[in-house]
Parts: C-alpha cells; structure tokens; sequence
C-alpha cells in the first residue's frame, strides 16, 4: 500500500486531513482556499538609473530567527567598554581596517566578498519576523501567533513567486522544481510550546504562492546548551549536529518505500483520484484556479525526478559536506545551493527554534556566550562561508543574490544577571550581510555609534533591503499588488532600492 504522509486524523472519505494539505500544498490552516488571488500586478521594464537591474537569477535567504547580536557577528565594538563588548573580541577579515567577532573565522576570511550593511532599523523589536520579511507598515505582537490573520502582508519570496508567475518568458516552475522553497521545515513547526508563527506565507496572495516547504528526514546528535536554566528538559537539536545520514524530501515526495515500482503514470491517476475524492471535503467555495495549481504541484513533486535530485545532499562529496558542518543548517545551506541550481528561484533556510520557541534559537535571553561560542557561531561561520566559496567556484555567485539577516538586533549593554549572560531584543540599529547577485563587493554600508546602541550613519530598512532584492532580481520594486477587496499593496512597502549595496 503507498501511503502518503500518514496520519491518525482522517477525514470521513479515509484521506487524512493533514495529507491533503500536503500532498495538494493547500496550505497549513484548514482545507478552504478562500485566499485566491483576485489581484493585478504589472512587473514593467525597470526606467531607473540604478544598476544592477535583473543581475539576480535566483535568491537564498538565510534567516537567523531569534535576532543575531550585531555585537558578536558583523559589528563587534572592540575599544568598548566591556559590559558593550563582552567575552568575545573583534578578528581581522579580508577586508582592511574591518572586523567581525572572533567566532567567525572563516566567514571573515572572505569578507571581501560580502556586503555588510551595520545600520539596519525599524521601531518594532517583538520578533517581527512577519514585518521584517514584507512590505508591512507596522506591527503588534498580537499578530505575530496569527499567520493567516488578514492584516498580514505576504513574505518578500511570495512576493517575488507571484510576479514571477505573471511575467513574460519566465515558465511555471521549471522542470518541476517549485520556484519558491522554503528549508528544512515548515517555520516554527518543531517546537513544544507554541502554535505556528507569521511570517514567510503568502497572506493575500493565496496558498499556493507560500514556500513549498522542505521536510528533513534525520538523526540529530548533540544536546544544544539550554535556551534558559528553568528549562524542564534538554533537547538533542539537529542545528548542533546531525547524523550525516540525512535527507531533505518535500512533503508527498520521496515519501514511499525504495522498493514501491508502481508505474508514474498509473500513480499520477491514482493521486489524482485520491485527491479528487478528498475535494469533497474541501470548502465548497474554493478557487478551482488555486486547486489545480496546487494538485499540479503535488504531483510534479511526486514524480519528477529532478525535484529529487535536487534534494539529494548524498550526491555532494563528503569532503563538501564537512566542509558547510553536519548541522541542520549547514546541510540546508548546501540543499539550497543544489535547488538554485536545479532552477528555483527563490529559497529561504531559517534557523528555527527546536523544541522550545521561548529564548530558542537565537534569541539569548539567557546563557548568551555558552550557546554563541558552543552552539550558534561555529555552525553559522561552517555553512555561511561554505555556501559563498561554493557558489563562487560553481560560478553561480554572480547570479544568485544571498541575504544573511534576523528580525532585529539585540542590546549594547550585555546583562550580567543570568547564568551566561545575556542581550535582550534592540531594532535601533542591528547588522546583516548580502553577497552575489549584483551587490557591492567588499564593502561596509552604514555605521553604528560606539557602542553599537543606534544608527550614527546611513539608516537602512528591511523594507529598503526587500526593495533592493526585487530590483537585483529584475522585478520592480514600486509593483503594486491588490487583495481581495481591491486595496493597493505596494510590494516594498515605503521601501527604497539602496543604490550603497548595488554593485
């Protein structure tokens, strides 16, 4: 029997709920697709002077979920005092007269290939991860456990999915690989103490422009130092190290037994007749534009074996591997290396909370240095540093935009009172790095004051950056998209294209 993604909750038909959302990519929230576009989006020749317009064939954004400390990546503020500083000091890099923390040796050792922007803002420092990921105005923290709550706007990588799909001469997911991926799992799904965030989904846009989410399949070796001492338990987290006996598939792909040799045609009839069947428990009122294309897609994922391939990271030489870290994110930085080229578009890997959302991943409201120094740095510097040399010697680097960010930064002052120490949540300055694709080389955009406390020079916005990555992906940036009811969204928001990071 070929079983797809089973599950203990059925519909009254015998097709679990859960693989019909799956398997049909309806989304993650019910069975109704009362979110298909009725939307008008024009992506016209771009008229500005900027350059750089188009250079990106493809992007990889890579998200530090929980906020980054500027002071131990990109800014470290060496002649500070040392409650600003803290344990760990500012190295040299390849770039004269710039430093980075000391716990990214090789992420410094090709910083001329980086550009480092220090004077990101906004007033919102709530893990805003919905706001710094689109064009939204304003943000509460009421919004951010209400992923599909209609006051949210769509992430940059739905956007972009969109106006791709409505652009001349570029073809619906070529060879079966889904333009717009998102890695190594549905965001915030493996924790034990919170629903699903906002953040990288589609909002009005419709389901079928969300991220067709990856799904990694594997053993995780190592106990991450705790996110907080009252925490009742350890968690043994992939992102500290996994086996390397690991796999990526996409949800209703690669999914059946090595063994099962039904033929691909009589499958497609087979998935089809399932999912024929399980409509009848959909909401009636559902866009048959919105189904067809997400049954195409689940049937594309089922069976093409390019969308396989591209996932396959045990094609990669052990010696490749090593090198971006057998850790969950090292692996996903190298899997979205293979998808970009394969031919998707545009693919995120977040580093997610794991089995606690509260203080989890980044967010170091308690034992700051033992998680930075034992746990967080070393496999960041792996996988970032491996995926730029790796794009670069593949000659893809030139054409792929990559963006290292988080939601905001955290405080100048460490506090001393927890076990480890600590910096809280702070969006009046914080740093991020981009690379390829049509960015400045080897340079350093924006200033923070002494201390690493506010923007001294050259403030810059995520809407600026969202901006900036349609215009290097050849999409305009002043698009306007409609909703439901009609109402202009403009892509970027109040966002502008910072001619400081084009090339």
């Amino acid at each position: 029997m070929l079983r797809l993604l089973g599950s203990q909750r059925r519909l009254c038909d015998g097709v679990s709920r859960r693989d019909l959302l799956h398997i049909g990519g309806l989304g993650l929230y019910g069975l109704t697709l009362d979110r298909a576009a009725q939307l008008a989006a024009a992506t016209p020749p771009s008229n500005t002077p900027l350059s750089g317009f188009g250079r990106a064939k493809s992007c990889i954004m890579l998200f530090l979920f929980g906020a980054a400390p500027q002071h131990e990546t990109f800014d470290p503020k060496p002649e500070a005092p040392a409650e600003i500083q803290g344990e760990l000091r500012g190295i040299s890099t390849s770039l004269p007269g710039v430093a980075f923390c000391e716990g990214l040796p090789q992420t410094a050792r090709i910083a001329d290939r980086l550009t480092v922007v220090r004077s990101m803002t906004h007033p919102f420092p709530l893990h805003c991860v919905a706001y710094a990921l689109s064009g939204m105005p304003a943000y509460t923290t009421d919004l951010e456990t209400k992923p599909r709550d209609p006051a949210q706007w769509p992430y940059v990588g739905s956007i972009a999915d969109y106006l791709w799909e409505r652009s001349p001469g570029i073809t619906s997911e070529p060879g079966g690989v889904p333009r717009h991926i998102g890695l190594p799992w549905v965001f915030n799904s493996q924790v034990d103490d919170l629903g699903l965030l906002a953040g990288p989904y589609a909002a009005f846009l419709g389901q079928q422009f969300d991220p067709v989410w990856a799904k990694f399949e594997g053993k995780p070796l190592r106990v991450a130092p705790k996110c907080r001492h009252e925490q009742p338990k350890e968690y043994t987290d992939p992102y500290a190290a996994i086996d390397p006996d690991c796999r990526f598939v996409f949800d209703g792909a690669g999914q059946f037994q090595e063994q099962v040799t039904i033929d691909r045609f009589h499958l497609r009839r087979v998935l089809l007749e399932q999912l024929d069947t399980a409509r009848r428990a959909a909401d009636r009122a559902a866009a048959e534009r919105s189904y067809t294309i997400n049954q195409s897609r689940a049937l594309s994922l089922l069976t093409a074996p390019k969308v396989r391939e591209a996932l396959d990271i045990g094609r990669e030489s052990p010696q490749l591997r090593a090198q971006y870290g057998h850790t969950l994110f090292g692996q996903s930085c190298l899997a979205a290396r293979r998808l970009v080229e394969a031919g998707s578009r545009f693919v995120s890997v977040f580093w997610d909370a794991y089995g606690t959302y509260f203080s989890g991943a980044w967010d170091t409201h308690q034992n700051h240095y033992p998680r930075l120094k034992q746990y967080l740095l070393p496999g960041f510097d792996a996988a970032f540093s491996a995926l730029i040399l790796d794009l670069e010697q593949r000659g893809l680097l030139d054409e792929t935009l990559v963006l290292c960010l988080s939601e905001h930064g955290r405080t100048p002052q460490i506090d001393s009172k927890p076990v480890g120490a600590a910096r809280h949540h702070w969006s009046e300055v914080y740093s991020m790095a981009l690379a390829g694709g049509g960015t400045h080389r080897g340079a350093v955009v924006g200033r923070s004051d002494r201390i690493g406390g506010t923007v001294a020079q050259t403030p810059i916005s995520p809407k600026d950056i969202h901006a900036t990555t349609y215009h290097l992906l050849g999409l305009d940036p002043q698009a306007v998209v409609y909703d439901q009811q009609h109402r202009p969204y403009p892509v970027a928001g109040d966002g502008k294209v910072r001619e400081e990071l084009l090339a």
